[in-house]
C-alpha cells in the first residue's frame, strides 16, 4: 500500500448530516438518572433547569440517528471534515509493520475536539431564546470550544476553569476572554459551592467535580441562564460522532479498516466520538477491531473506579448517574493531562464497559509525555497532554508488531494540539514531571462518602 496517501481528506459534501446514537443498538439499555433526593428515577423534566428541551430529548433518544441542523453543519464546515493523517514517519522511526493513522480535531478555531458539541449545545440554547450559558472547563479545552460557539450565537458565557490548570495555562483564559467570556478560577469565592472548599482548603487546586458545582449553582440561581457540559453525558457523546463517521469514510477511501481503536478517556467524549460508529459497525458484523480506552494513571476512573451511582459535581446537586466513579469529592493530583482529572467515567461509556464492549487500562504520566515527545518529533504536530496516553498504547502496540511482524492498523484520535500547554512540556524537560499511581485506599475511602443505592 505504499501508494496510500499520508493525508486522507473528504470535501463538505461528505460531512456527516446526522450523528450517531449508540443506544440504539446496545443489547443492554443504560441505568437511568436518579433524583438526588429521593435516588428514584427521573425525567426529562428534571433537566430543564439545567438544559433546553431540544438537548434533554437527545439526552435520553433510543433514535439510531439525529439530524445534524443545516446552521450546525454550515459553523462545522469552517473546519470540518477534519484531516485522517496516516503516521509514516512515526511508523519509520518506530520500524514497524503497523500503520498508525490518526483522526486529527485540533485544527478546530479552538485546538480541540470539543467544538463539534459546543457549536449544536450553543444552537438549541438560543433556538430556545437563551442568552446566557455556564459551564467549567479543566485544562480549557472545553471552555474554549463553547466560548467560540457562543460568539457564533451572540450568547454571554461564564466560566469556571480548574484553579490548577488555570494557573498552567493562562492563554487559554485570554481565549476565552477574546471570544467574549468571563472566566475564573474554581474553586470561587462567587459560589456557595466554591467557598465551602476554600474555607476547608484555602490552596485547593480544584477539579472537575467543584467547577461543575459551581456552574450549575450559578445557573440555577438565574432563570435565564442554562448550564453546558462537555463531556459526559449521552448528548455530549452523541455528537461527537462525527468524528468517527468521517473516519470509517477516511480508511474506506485507502481500502482500510482497523485492528485495533485506542483513545483517551477522562469523561468519554473523545473516545466515543471516535468508537461509537465503529463499534456500530462491529456489532453488525462489519469489521472486529479490538477496541481500548486509555486513562491517566493519576485519575484511574475506569480501571480503579467502582461503578456505581454517585453525584457528578462536588456539592451533590446533580442528578446521580450510575458511573465508573473516584468518588465525586475527588480532588485530583494536579498532573498536566487536566482535560482527564474528572471523578467519573461517562455513565454510557461505562455502562458499555460493563458490557465488555471495550477493555480499559491506565498510562502514567511520564510515558505519556514521552509519547508525546515522540509524536510531535516525527509527524510535527504538538499533542495536548490528553491524547498522549493513547499515543502511548498506540506505540507501544505498534512496537509489539515489529517483534511479531503483524501489519496491524491502529486508529486512534489526536483530540488537540499543545499549543496551550507548553509549560507541561517544559516541566517534562525539565524533569519536574512525576508519575502518580492513585492509591487503591483513596478510592476505598471515598466510596465511604458516596450514597448508597439500594439495587
Amino acid at each position: 500500500m505504499a501508494d496510500e496517501p499520508t493525508k486522507i481528506l473528504l470535501d463538505e459534501s461528505e460531512l456527516p448530516t446526522h450523528w450517531y446514537n449508540v443506544v440504539a443498538d446496545l443489547p443492554a439499555p443504560p441505568p437511568p438518572p436518579l433524583h438526588p433526593g429521593t435516588h428514584e428515577p427521573i425525567g426529562p423534566d428534571a433537566l430543564a433547569p439545567l438544559f433546553p428541551m431540544s438537548l434533554i430529548e437527545q439526552e435520553v433518544s433510543g433514535e439510531r440517528y439525529i439530524e445534524i441542523p443545516e446552521a450546525v453543519r454550515e459553523v462545522y464546515k469552517l473546519w470540518r471534515p477534519s484531516p485522517l493523517y496516516r503516521a509514516r514517519r512515526l511508523e519509520q522511526l518506530l520500524d514497524t509493520p503497523a500503520r498508525i493513522y490518526f483522526k486529527y480535531e485540533g485544527v478546530s478555531p479552538a485546538g480541540s475536539h470539543k467544538p463539534n458539541t459546543a457549536v449544536p449545545q450553543a444552537y438549541y440554547n438560543a433556538e430556545a431564546g437563551v442568552t446566557k450559558l455556564t459551564t467549567e472547563t479543566g485544562a480549557g479545552q472545553w471552555g474554549s470550544a463553547l466560548a467560540f460557539a457562543c460568539a457564533q450565537y451572540g450568547i454571554d458565557l461564564e466560566v469556571w476553569q480548574v484553579a490548577a490548570s488555570f494557573a498552567q495555562k493562562p492563554y487559554r483564559a485570554s481565549m476565552m476572554r477574546t471570544w467574549g467570556a468571563r472566566v475564573h478560577a474554581s474553586p470561587s469565592e462567587l459560589t456557595e459551592a466554591g467557598r465551602a472548599i476554600l474555607a476547608q482548603d484555602p490552596d485547593s487546586p480544584g477539579s472537575l467535580g467543584i467547577a461543575i458545582s459551581e456552574a450549575v449553582e450559578a445557573a440555577m440561581a438565574d432563570e435565564a441562564t442554562k448550564y453546558a457540559l462537555g463531556s459526559v453525558l449521552n448528548h455530549v457523546l452523541l455528537h461527537q460522532t462525527v468524528i468517527g463517521e468521517e473516519a470509517l469514510k477516511q480508511l474506506a477511501k485507502v481500502g482500510e479498516q482497523p485492528d485495533l481503536i485506542v483513545g483517551c478517556t477522562g469523561g468519554g467524549s473523545n473516545f466515543a466520538g471516535l468508537f461509537f460508529p465503529f463499534l456500530r459497525e462491529k456489532l453488525a458484523g462489519n469489521m472486529d477491531p479490538h477496541i481500548l480506552a486509555v486513562e491517566p494513571a493519576a485519575c484511574p476512573s475506569l480501571t480503579k473506579g467502582e461503578y456505581r451511582y454517585d453525584f457528578g459535581d462536588v456539592a451533590g446537586m446533580t442528578p446521580l448517574m450510575k458511573m465508573h466513579t473516584l468518588g465525586h469529592d475527588f480532588i485530583p493530583d494536579p498532573i498536566h493531562a487536566g482535560g482527564l482529572r474528572y471523578h467519573g467515567m461517562s455513565p454510557l461509556i461505562s455502562h458499555m464497559y460493563e458490557l465488555d464492549l471495550f477493555e480499559a487500562e491506565a498510562i502514567d504520566q511520564m510515558t505519556s509525555f514521552e509519547a508525546g515527545v515522540t509524536f510531535a518529533r516525527t509527524q510535527g504536530i504538538v499533542p495536548a497532554p490528553e491524547p498522549t496516553v493513547a499515543l502511548a498504547a498506540a506505540i507501544r502496540e505498534a512496537q509489539a508488531c515489529k517483534e511479531t511482524g503483524e501489519e496491524k492498523v491502529i486508529l486512534t484520535a489526536l483530540c488537540g494540539h499543545g499549543h496551550f500547554d507548553m509549560a507541561a512540556y517544559d516541566a517534562y524537560f525539565a524533569g519536574e514531571l512525576r508519575d502518580y499511581d492513585y492509591p487503591e485506599a483513596k478510592v476505598a475511602e471515598a466510596m465511604a462518602r458516596v450514597p448508597v443505592i439500594a439495587g
